[in-house]
């Protein structure tokens, strides 16, 4: 039998990713903060919605989070009402959100207390990715956890790899991120330079997608940036949250990460003018301010 499933959050990836497991046809129960959206969801699921963190936990076997960040997955998993209120030994709690890798720790620290067992799972992957089950997971834990929940990882990425002890999996996503992030900047920059100095735009994305300049970031988000439809696949402000907490990890370590910082400080400026609920393409908007010329 397959082993019964809780999933906590339904967001724009959560409730995508949500959708992969039941459609593999595992044994699903869901709860959301906002009130009747998990039974709205579940009712076109097949799945049961509860009242509480806890009462996911009561009736499962591994229980998946993915909300917003560190303090909301502390309040899930261990704050009134939550997982560890149900915990029992055995049980497995698998975070898939974004967090800091010293929250991480300290919350699976909590859990073993009561014999629960943790692995971090971030993912990397837009709202599409979410939806195809093509995201892409690293994990941290323990071998054996991994090992036993890599049938339900498995219904939501294609690339899943696991990466070392808890918290590692953190680390490595923050990296990504603000990869991307910094990647982005160069894009948003480029796009006017190449505008300023009477370069066709078309023509630039496509001899530089073809370059040594190429990266996801000019596929994914220089469209996006041209047109000014900030449509949000992946939210600034939870991009400005995973690189400052990438920045924290390379202060700790001593390793400068200046292109990280940079990008920190646009999606600041973009969160300032306004665009926070927005995809991080809005930081064209930043970068146009800066630059004094509009695309």
């Amino acid at each position: 039998m397959p082993e019964r499933i809780g999933f906590l959050g339904l967001g724009i990836m959560g409730s995508r990713m949500a959708a992969n497991v039941a459609r593999a046809g595992f044994p699903l129960t869901v709860w959301t903060h906002t009130h009747g959206k998990a039974a709205d969801w579940a009712s076109e699921h097949d799945a049961v919605a509860v009242a509480t963190p806890a009462e996911v936990a009561r009736v499962s076997d591994i229980v998946v989070s993915m909300v917003v960040d560190g303090e909301q997955v502390a309040s899930v998993l261990l704050g009134e009402g939550g997982v560890i209120e149900a915990g029992r030994s055995g049980l497995l709690c698998v975070d898939m959100s974004t967090i800091a890798p010293p929250d991480t720790r300290r919350i699976g620290a909590a859990l073993r207390e009561r014999e629960v067992r943790m692995l971090d799972a971030p993912v990397t992957g837009s709202s599409p990715r979410a939806a195809d089950g093509s995201l892409t997971i690293m994990v941290g834990g323990e071998p054996a956890d991994f090992e036993r929940a890599q049938p339900l990882l498995e219904t939501m990425g294609e690339l899943i790899r696991y990466v070392g002890e808890l918290g590692q999996g953190q680390t490595l996503k923050l990296i990504n991120n603000a990869v991307g992030a910094a990647n982005a900047a160069a894009v948003a920059e480029a796009l006017l330079l190449a505008q300023a100095t009477g370069i066709d735009l078309d023509a630039f994305v496509e001899v530089v997608c073809t370059g040594s300049g190429a990266s996801a970031q000019l596929e994914l988000k220089s469209g996006a940036m041209r047109t000014h439809d900030f449509t949000p696949l992946f939210k600034t402000a939870h991009m400005l949250k995973d690189v400052r907490l990438c920045l924290e990890e390379a202060q700790a370590a001593g390793v400068p990460f200046a292109s990280a910082a940079h990008a920190r400080d646009l999606l600041t400026a973009t969160m300032g003018r306004g665009h926070g609920e927005e995809d991080y393409a809005a930081m064209i908007e930043a970068a146009e301010g800066l630059a004094g010329r509009r695309l």
